[in-house]
């Protein structure tokens, strides 16, 4: 008679960290768990083309430890240097960021930050409003329903592709009622231009793309911008990665994506959402979806 199987010594392990130990790799992205100026010190001069981030904002978040204003900003100077050493000549910076709350008084991080771009000699390109319509109440003040983005080029010659990221026009009929063109459409067939305010939801509890992370990028935020300031096979990277959403918008559109966090769970979850973004059973919010659409129903 055959000898029974020994099951126990056979089973997979099919646990989340056991499959990211299996197969944390992939050809276009490169992501480590590890702190940002040492994982940016490894990549070569002018290799990225696109820099996007959203870092803590020295609020007491469970990934980030609470400093004094000067040390923040000082921590933030050099990676920004670092991030600047690493901008390919006709590439961007995106720097998404909120409010410093201290004891009640309101610090918005765009306005300290800016300053030290510019001592880089980076050019101001648009401070976008990324606007949001759920968070936190507050009770003393108007409750924040806005962050901003500060994207910034290294020369006034820099990659920007408009029709990839045009949304439709409010009214796609319109026509010229005067002139040559009378008759004629007025509008781009394509769409309009978003504009620099971004209406999109932020990801909280019953958002398709919800993880542990407690302030989580969205993916058609950096999508976006991926779109817009990078060509097929260029770079991106993310000092301050998470749980990879910047890595993500760009390997779904032929990017190579790097990035690094200090939080060994934030990637393990980047690199299993790489893993079903491969296999198509990544679900995440397309790009463009109206936050609310009256004729839905």
């Amino acid at each position: 008679m055959a000898p029974k199987k020994t099951v126990a010594l056979v089973q997979e392990d099919n646990s989340l960290g056991a499959q990211v130990h299996r197969l944390k790799r992939d050809a276009e992205a490169e992501i480590a768990c590890e702190e940002n100026l040492k994982f940016m010190r490894g990549l070569p001069d002018e290799s990225m083309s696109l820099i996007v981030t959203s870092p803590p904002y020295n609020i007491g978040k469970p990934y980030e430890k609470r400093t004094s204003q000067e040390k923040y900003v000082e921590a933030q100077a050099a990676c920004i240097a670092e991030a600047f050493r690493l901008l390919a000549p006709q590439g961007s910076i995106c720097w998404q960021v909120g409010n410093h709350i201290d004891n009640g008084e309101v610090f918005p991080l765009d306005v300290l930050l800016y300053p030290l771009f510019k001592n880089h000699g980076l050019q101001l390109r648009n401070r976008i409003v990324w606007t949001f319509g759920h968070g936190l109440h507050c009770q003393k003040r108007f409750s924040g329903r806005h962050e901003t983005i500060l994207w910034f080029t290294k020369s006034e010659e820099y990659v920007f592709n408009l029709d990839p990221v045009r949304i439709p026009s409010k009214y796609p009929n319109k026509k010229h009622f005067k002139g040559p063109n009378k008759g004629e459409l007025s509008s781009n067939p394509l769409g309009k231009n978003p504009s620099d305010v971004w209406d999109i939801p932020n990801v909280k509890s019953n958002h398709v793309e919800k993880t542990d992370h407690p302030c989580q990028f969205p993916v058609g935020l950096v999508e976006r911008l991926v779109l817009a300031l990078t060509n097929e096979g260029d770079s991106v990277l993310d000092p301050y990665l998470g749980v990879g959403s910047s890595a993500i918008a760009a390997l779904k559109h032929g990017r190579h994506a790097y990035g690094c966090d200090l939080d060994k769970s934030y990637v393990d979850i980047a690199w299993e959402r790489i893993h079903q973004l491969r296999a198509g059973t990544l679900r995440t919010r397309p790009m463009n979806k109206p936050v609310y659409d009256p004729h839905a129903k």
